[in-house]
């Protein structure tokens, strides 16, 4: 199943913006990609493949054929194992980065969404959208679910938290959050959002997820995606509440797009890796926008390619990632000097993506 891509060249706009370093990694990134293989690895929703990009060069340089339409991407924390999540198969699929094809599937209790790992790299936890109500816990060692954690609905995404004590699982239908203790894998509290339905989907529904940590490592806030709201509920951790509600900025109707919204106008969050901002992506503008942290500053938006979806940041922060379901590619954004530099053409549909070191 292994299939070496011919590389497919970025749009750089170093081309076009004399004196702009486009493809110029720093040194921490730099770091990174000498001491392993720092690579973007982005699922193709509707598709059968996976692309892996290399930031170092922003060209696809391996393809991985024969995951249908995989949803959610997790890896082991020493970037030895890449695991998706297969909705046609219902299955959890395990590629070894050394070879990287599928050499098993796990069987789960429904079709899967969003997959989050536990920072041992013993377990996978996965969101199910169909046939159960639940998260179920795939343990690798023994290679078959071993828990299903009931929910209140069906889950889209489940997030790990950065310090591995806490899985965030957001419903839409049920328009509820859970979080589930690691070291028992109990739900422990939920939050309900409460709404109407607009357009058949429901206000209130749960959709992508980013952590903020205190100095320990601990969760302070967590940066919520909402079915129908443009822009980010941010909910104190400890208080188990929504403390505030960040808008992102309207654009003239002529530059608006509806198309493929699905109920979720914003439909990717990240929080950067040195803890300074929080990046949203916006459906109808074509933008993804940025608040400093922690003082929920706007700082401003940037534009991307069609239907940004998805996020993911490099190590030191710099370079952030944006899935283009809508254009089929990867827009990759300087977020020092707030601009586009390259567009990278990947899969059909592109969404969820990962940014992973290989040993």
């Amino acid at each position: 199943m292994k299939r070496l891509s011919r590389p497919c060249r970025a749009r750089s706009l170093a081309a076009i913006v004399p004196g702009l370093l486009a493809l110029a990694l720093s040194p921490a990134t730099a770091a990174a990609a000498q001491e392993g293989k720092l690579r973007i690895v982005q699922t193709n929703s509707a598709g059968d493949n996976v692309h892996i990009i290399d930031p170092a060069t922003n060209e696809v340089v391996q393809v991985i054929d024969g995951i249908p339409k995989a949803h959610g991407v997790a890896a082991a924390p020493d970037g030895s194992t890449l695991y998706f999540s297969n909705e046609i198969d219902r299955t959890l699929e395990i590629v070894p980065t050394d070879v990287m094809e599928v050499t098993e599937r796990i069987p789960l209790s429904g079709r899967p969404h969003n997959v989050a790992i536990s920072n041992d790299g013993t377990k996978v936890y996965v969101a199910i959208i169909q046939d159960c109500s639940c998260v179920d816990i795939v343990d690798l060692a023994r290679g078959e679910v071993v828990k299903s954690i009931p929910t209140r609905g069906t889950v889209h995404n489940v997030f790990m938290s950065p310090d591995g004590r806490h899985v965030a699982a957001g419903m839409i239908g049920a328009r509820t959050l859970t979080i589930i203790d690691t070291s028992i894998d109990e739900a422990i509290w939920s939050l309900h959002f409460s709404g109407r339905t607009t357009g058949g989907y429901a206000d209130g529904g749960v959709r992508p997820m980013a952590f903020e940590t205190h100095p320990d490592g601990s969760t302070r806030r967590l940066f919520i995606q909402i079915s129908n709201y443009h822009g980010v509920y941010v909910v104190d951790f400890e208080k188990r509440r929504v403390v505030e509600k960040l808008d992102m900025p309207s654009l003239p109707i002529s530059r608006v797009t509806n198309d493929a919204l699905q109920g979720s106008p914003g439909h990717g969050l990240a929080v950067s890796p040195d803890g300074r901002q929080l990046w949203s992506t916006s459906k109808p503008n074509g933008h993804v926008y940025a608040w400093s942290l922690p003082e929920l500053e706007y700082l401003g938006g940037v534009e991307v390619g069609h239907i940004p979806d998805w996020l993911t940041m490099t190590p030191d922060s710099r370079y952030l990632y944006v899935a283009n379901a809508g254009s089929n590619d990867v827009s990759v954004v300087d977020t020092q000097e707030m601009v586009e530099i390259a567009r990278i053409p990947v899969g059909q549909t592109p969404k969820r993506n990962k940014t992973v070191v290989f040993p």
